[in-house]
């Protein structure tokens, strides 16, 4: 009996990652700022009292795949342009793409860094940018930092970009989607469930 679960266990979590993976990404989606998030203060407040404006940013992109979640973050100049940008995001940890065919089946090494195209404006698909103080902006650095260090492997359908992310935004107090949608979808759900 145990044997026979395992199988439909199985069965249901590869029928899971192939489904997420049949539809198609649309054209990239407009940039969207929150000037207001549950976590944070307004960033206009927080332009007036003469902080520096930080920030993350949620973000998706185009691949030869389905794509890249990760997440952004720094601060911004008065246009709203990135100063030094950091990124964030679980990857296989190789060009390689044996390891990532093979980590749809189980977990293989990964990377928590910047990959190809992150920064690359023409490879973004969707973004949602949540301004906070530097107070708040201190307290997720620190976890991101910690959540880089304690992540070690990826896998495609249990622990893979979207998980990532969506443990950054559950530490912020964020609502997340299934981690197992599209990365454009992913992030655009995230951020109309945050109201964002």
């Amino acid at each position: 009996m145990r044997l026979g679960l395992g199988r439909l266990s199985l069965v249901v979590l590869l029928a899971a990652t192939t489904v997420s993976c049949q539809s198609e990404d649309k054209p990239p989606l407009p940039h969207y700022v929150s000037n207001y998030s549950d976590y944070g203060a307004p960033s206009g407040e927080v332009a007036r009292t003469g902080e520096k404006r930080h920030f993350i940013e949620f973000r998706s992109r185009y691949a030869l795949s389905y794509g890249h979640t990760y997440v952004i973050f720094g601060q911004v100049n008065k246009a709203g342009q990135m100063i030094n940008p950091e990124v964030a995001g679980l990857a296989p940890a190789t060009l390689d793409p044996t390891p990532y065919v093979i980590g749809h089946f189980v977990p293989v090494p990964a990377e928590t860094g910047a990959s190809d195209g992150d920064l690359e404006e023409q490879y973004r698909s969707a973004s949602w940018r949540v301004m906070l103080t530097e107070e708040q902006y201190n307290s997720v650095v620190a976890y991101i930092r910690d959540l880089k260090a304690r992540s070690h492997f990826w896998q495609a359908s249990v622990q893979n970009c979207n998980a990532f992310v969506a443990d950054i935004a559950r530490h912020m107090g964020y609502k997340t989607p299934g981690i197992w949608l599209r990365p454009q979808q992913f992030v655009t759900k995230l951020r109309e469930m945050n109201g964002g």
